[in-house]
């Protein structure tokens, strides 16, 4: 057996994300499984350089999780030659500069998502990486979700027929941080510092939407701040300039039409914390993060509207659990499986950083839909 280490500098892994997806249930997670196993007995082994502004935080964090390698230095971190990766997982804003520094410095990169706070940037990085010869990839989790994994195996399996609609709901109550701790930093609510729900979910929306059923070619988008006031990390008040929550209609191919709210001012009554419905000619499914419920044309009840009457018997008891029918990984991990073989065995990858690019216009556009109050087209970028 041939060991192929792999170095990665993870910048942001103090913060949740950054943290709890891809260092621990990721990148340590593979560690503990012996590292990733290819075709012809090399295992990659991931060897993660942990990397921000805090020593305290990064110190603690390493000695935690048993590992080496730790810097504040992130221009020193780039200039080490035995370093393959460079993965971001800072706020937004921060994002654009360091992706910078490592492409000039011919590292391959990974990074979250949005790539950049706007799309002339995310452009930009793109173009740059492309011209440095540098793999890239951005994160795409919602793809590796078992329940959207059982979906696009539906699609695939031509279980829909004509596919005519898809409805996703997401969110959840984030408390305002005045008598219960906030569950999300307090910068994804100022908009000066990069926050708002669009700029974090319609990134994600594009990429589900793109991938599944097709391009987004319209948007139409309310965006509200629902919660004006709130308390950050220090329990101080502060007000939220960003929007919490937003209401969209996007246009694909083919006429399909994909309404999506996403917001963090709403109590959950579903079964998930975000789920789709995707209706078709032949069938309809409700895929949420691990379950996936489908009924066929040839088992549709007939419902008849009559108030006088209560309902007999569960709408959601005349739809079939779609079967697991393999085991399904963490998609974070998932995902960072495909892009280590894509840097070390150049197997195909196509969520690059132009990819990215396509998320960061579709929130900005949602931005300004709901500014101006009028559905805008979404123009093909690039290459």
């Amino acid at each position: 057996m041939t060991r192929r280490t792999v170095r990665i500098a993870m910048n942001g892994v103090t913060g949740r994300m950054g943290h709890r997806q891809h260092l621990v249930r990721s990148l340590l997670a593979l560690r503990e499984q012996g590292g990733l196993a290819l075709a012809d007995g090399t295992v990659i082994w991931p060897e993660p350089v942990l990397v921000g502004r805090s020593p305290d935080r990064l110190r603690a964090l390493a000695e935690r999780h048993g590992l080496e390698s730790w810097s504040c230095d992130l221009d020193a971190v780039l200039a080490d030659d035995t370093l393959d990766i460079y993965f971001d997982a800072q706020a937004t804003t921060a994002r654009a500069a360091a992706v910078r520094k490592a492409i000039a410095a011919g590292k391959h990169l990974y990074v979250e998502k949005p790539t950049a706070d706007d799309l002339a940037t995310a452009l930009e990085l793109a173009r740059l990486a492309e011209e440095a010869g540098v793999k890239n990839g951005v994160v795409q989790d919602k793809l590796f979700l078992p329940g959207l994994r059982k979906l696009r195996r539906l699609v695939e399996g031509g279980f829909f027929g004509r596919v005519l609609s898809v409805r996703g709901e997401f969110g959840y109550w984030v408390f305002e941080g005045d008598w219960q701790p906030a569950q999300r930093p307090s910068w994804n609510y100022r908009a000066e510092d990069g926050g708002g729900i669009a700029a974090d979910m319609f990134p994600h929306w594009e990429y589900v939407l793109h991938e599944l059923f097709g391009p987004v070619r319209t948007v139409q988008a309310q965006l509200s701040t629902h919660i004006p006031r709130r308390w950050d990390e220090a329990g101080a008040p502060y007000e939220a300039t960003a929007d919490d929550a937003a209401y969209a209609v996007f246009g694909l191919d083919g006429g399909i039409v994909a309404q999506i709210n996403s917001s963090w001012a709403v109590r959950v009554h579903r079964d998930e914390l975000v789920e789709f419905q995707v209706d078709g000619t032949e069938g309809s499914a409700v895929a949420g993060l691990r379950h996936c419920r489908i009924q066929h044309r040839s088992a549709t009840p007939r419902p008849v509207w009559n108030p006088d009457l209560p309902v007999a018997g569960s709408f959601r008891d005349q739809w079939q659990q779609v079967p697991d029918n393999t085991d399904f990984d963490n998609g974070f991990k998932v995902q960072w499986e495909l892009f280590l073989r894509h840097v070390v065995c150049d197997e195909p990858w196509r969520w690059d950083l132009a990819a990215g690019a396509r998320g960061v216009q579709l929130a900005e556009l949602g931005v300004r839909s709901s500014a101006q109050g009028r559905r805008l087209a979404v123009p093909e970028l690039p290459r």
